[in-house]
């Protein structure tokens, strides 16, 4: 244990489930674009080893579960024995460490183009209503074909894409995984009544709106044990054009219906949805569906180190995630432990190819602090 656990609350050890934290501080997924052809690089082994600690959780970056489900140039697959393979070096480098690494599994749904899809086919999604052009880092704007509103009688497949990928996780050697159902892509698309039109069993009432997310946590636990499950949910978002006419509703839904799978965990986005320097204010709180839900909960979204350790402390959150934090801040539990100065980070080469600038260059505390 830190001498410091008793002063500052991340730093206090955490039991989530079989698996013991020294600390609070959680590494969120983070898409970097540097897995060339859906491949993981061995440069992600430095990358991630940066950023373990003895006892300390990272969820890896988003990684899709099939060749329908990219969105994005140079993003991680693990669909293939290739995948499969290339993860094993990156994820026996976290365990070196003594590192809890969990894989993020996720589709991006309408969140994307022909031109990442097979055959150049529409992407799939809960309805046939196109995204806007958006604006993606400093120079570049992603253009989205118009999806394909996928079958009833497909679903069965994706569901099966997403159990499938879990056992890959695990056979690369993952200690779990995370189902993205957040930020717009396929699962939130399912979700938020602003997006999903369905008529069939998967449309229409919040019960069936929710149904193919249960469904694929239930796949996915029965796969690989509901304990080393967890998921990942941005009910207050409007990420991608998805949202939800009740947010607050359909976030206590969910965190009373993952109570019956049993999964580990469950991972909050706030509702503030703001960078670390631009604090909003909002009038909604997680706190019901962190007394609803009766796992672990992990909160995410723009948090310090003060707010991060008033989280923990009033009991509103087990663990804290950062993000943009410790990307730049190869470091950053230490750094909280000693309160001492951050890297800023430098959003333009959060997305570019270089497997060393913007990835694994940012500076470490000196050995002697």
């Amino acid at each position: 244990m830190s001498k410091y656990a008793s002063t500052v609350p991340l730093l206090a050890p955490y039991k989530m489930g079989t698996f013991d934290l020294s600390h609070r501080v959680i590494l969120a997924p983070l898409t970097r674009t540097r897995s060339f052809a859906n491949v993981p690089r061995p440069h992600a082994i430095l990358y991630y080893q940066q950023r373990t600690t003895k006892g300390g959780l990272l969820i890896a970056e988003a990684t899709g579960v099939s060749d329908t489900a990219q969105g994005y140039k140079d993003t991680p697959g693990i669909w293939t024995k290739e995948q499969v393979e290339a993860w094993k070096p990156i994820v026996d480098g976290v365990h070196a460490k003594g590192g809890i690494f969990f894989c993020q599994i996720w589709h991006v749904g309408r969140v994307s183009n022909n031109t990442y899809q097979p055959n150049g086919q529409a992407p799939i999604s809960s309805t046939n209503k196109s995204l806007k052009p958006m604006v993606i880092g400093e120079h570049t704007v992603a253009i989205f074909s118009t999806p394909r509103s996928i079958e009833t009688d497909e679903i069965p497949l994706v569901i099966n894409d997403f159990r499938v990928a879990a056992r890959n996780a695990i056979e690369a050697g993952f200690d779990g995984v995370e189902i993205h159902g957040a930020h717009g892509y396929l699962i939130d698309q399912f979700f938020k009544d602003q997006v999903n039109d369905r008529t069939d069993k998967y449309g229409g009432s919040l019960e069936n709106r929710c149904r193919f997310a249960l469904e694929v946590v239930q796949a996915v636990a029965d796969e690989i044990g509901a304990d080393k499950v967890g998921m990942r949910l941005s009910p207050f978002a409007n990420y991608s054009e998805s949202s939800d006419s009740n947010p607050e509703a359909l976030g206590l839904y969910m965190a009373h219906a993952l109570n019956k799978s049993g999964i580990l965990y469950c991972h909050v986005v706030e509702p503030r949805m703001v960078t670390f320097e631009d604090k909003a204010k909002t009038p909604y709180s997680l706190r019901p569906m962190r007394d609803a839900f009766k796992g672990t909960f992990i909160v995410a979204g723009g948090y310090g180190r003060e707010d991060g350790n008033t989280a923990v402390s009033s009991g509103y959150a087990d663990l804290v995630a950062y993000g943009r934090l410790f990307l730049s801040n190869p470091d950053l539990p230490r750094r909280f432990e000693i309160d001492a100065p951050l890297n800023k980070y430098n959003r333009d080469t959060f997305y570019i190819s270089d497997p060393v600038v913007g990835y694994t260059d940012y500076p470490f505390l000196p050995s002697d602090i």
